[in-house]
């Protein structure tokens, strides 16, 4: 006799905890599939900062190099615009500036600080 009521007591605490887990079911799905989004998530970022970081090591991006390419095709733009709308030639302006320098400094007397 005894054994069956231990018999039941251990079916109805076994239904007991189905029923609860089942009922807990429902609400862990909905944490489950956000939980599912970000590790999602989380796994396209590194993807894609692997992926930079092979592309930067097999040297097929090069930032570095693009910002170098463009200062030198800016001071390339900036020379041509400069020789098109200077106001003299090369040696005029080589001689303005030679005579503004020559005029400016004084002769040289031999002694130092007298």
């Amino acid at each position: 006799m005894r054994l069956r009521k231990e018999n039941i007591l251990t079916n109805v605490l076994l239904g007991t905890g189905l029923y609860l887990l089942d009922s807990l079911r429902d609400r862990f799905a909905e944490g489950v599939d956000d939980i599912r989004g970000r590790a999602r998530d989380t796994y396209d970022t590194a993807s894609e900062r692997v992926s930079r970081a092979s592309d930067v090591l097999r040297g097929e991006d090069h930032p570095g190099l693009n910002a170098g390419v463009s200062l030198l095709i800016g001071i390339g733009i900036g020379v041509g615009v400069g020789m098109l709308l200077a106001p003299a030639s090369g040696e005029e302006t080589r001689r303005k500036i030679q005579n503004r320098f020559t005029r400016e400094t004084e002769p040289a007397t031999g002694t130092y600080g007298m």
